[in-house]
């Protein structure tokens, strides 16, 4: 399964990046007994595979200081402007924390998140696949339900993320077909968020053209 989830990762510099991504899931997430290895004197166990672009400074930070947190949340305004990096250093630091004494840093507001230690790394053309452990885990708050118009957005920051491989047309008509999903069940933050992911589209293919 893959999640679409928000990692954090840090530099070591202690510069906290936020990212929207897909990790892959190789366990089941209801079973509380995975937390940490099978045996101390044993390989890590693979929880989730992180696979960011070998551009991404998730990628950088990642092959520094091999330590992430993933975190469910369904603030959608968030998944957007993670996605075109419209988030300021302010608003990160703002919103996550430090686990004492480690390299993982926490978003104070989501459903719940897993702090998880590389233990393996391949590549793979344009990306990097890092196998993951978990170490830690944390329930914050129950989940909300589900909602159209924040999954409309997710989708949407997907294409914004995947301007350099897909063709204009292709994402315009996709985000036409999500628009009315937006438009019939979205609050303020998923109109705010959907807005600024079809804005920093068309920009972005403008400037190619």
């Amino acid at each position: 399964m893959i999640l679409e989830a928000i990692v954090t990762t840090v530099n070591s510099l202690g510069q906290v990046n936020l990212a929207p991504m897909g990790p892959v899931v190789h366990f089941d997430m209801t079973d509380e007994s995975f937390l940490g290895k099978h045996d101390p004197h044993s390989s890590f166990r693979k929880d989730f595979s992180l696979k960011p672009f070998n551009t991404s400074r998730t990628y950088s930070n990642l092959t520094e200081i091999p330590y992430a947190v993933i975190h469910v949340t369904d603030d959608a305004l968030l998944f957007a402007k993670a996605a075109v990096a419209n988030l300021s250093v302010d608003e990160v630091m703002e919103g996550v924390r430090p686990l004492t004494g480690t390299s993982w840093w926490t978003m104070l507001d989501c459903h719940r998140w897993f702090a998880v230690e590389v233990f393996m790394e391949q590549h793979q053309g344009e990306r990097a696949s890092f196998a993951c452990s978990v170490i830690q885990s944390k329930t914050v708050r129950p989940w909300s339900g589900f909602n159209r118009a924040k999954h409309a957005v997710i989708e949407a920051a997907i294409l914004a993320t995947r301007t350099h491989l897909l063709g204009k047309d292709d994402v315009v008509s996709q985000l036409e077909r999500l628009q009315p999903l937006v438009d019939k069940t979205g609050g303020p933050d998923e109109h705010q968020g959907f807005d600024l992911l079809k804005a920093t589209i068309h920009d972005r293919y403008a400037q190619r053209e």
